[in-house]
């Protein structure tokens, strides 16, 4: 199995290691943009912890930030998560053929003491 590294993937399940940030991007998938008060309101933290949690989703790439005014609106990117997706389907795959293999070889190996079982009381 090949090797993949990257930064992005790394900034990616980085950024969603938290349940805040994940909470956040569930936000934003179901409302689409939202300001920064928006999303702040579920939350029972400061204006400046939200800030920082909104920051780390923007260096993951997975919001980007537009300025209207005074108010911030953010929005959900999903290039990064499809990195994250690929990343996870080829060691799903990886897996559950591995899975797959060991079931053959216990199906073969049981039975086989079948076959011998029987030859065993045949005599």
């Amino acid at each position: 199995m090949v090797k993949h590294y990257s930064e992005q993937l790394d900034r990616t399940f980085f950024a969603l290691s938290d349940p805040t940030r994940r909470a956040i991007i569930g936000n934003l998938a179901a409302k689409g943009t939202c300001s920064v008060l928006e999303l702040a309101e579920p939350f029972q933290m400061s204006l400046p912890a939200i800030s920082k949690h909104l920051k780390l989703l923007e260096n993951a790439n997975l919001v980007t930030r537009e300025r209207q005014g005074r108010v911030h609106y953010l929005k959900l990117c999903a290039e990064p998560m499809s990195e994250a997706n690929a990343w996870i389907e080829a060691y799903r795959r990886f897996w559950t053929q591995q899975l797959d293999n060991f079931e053959r070889y216990i199906a073969s190996q049981t039975f086989g003491e079948k076959q011998n079982d029987d030859n065993d009381k045949q005599s």
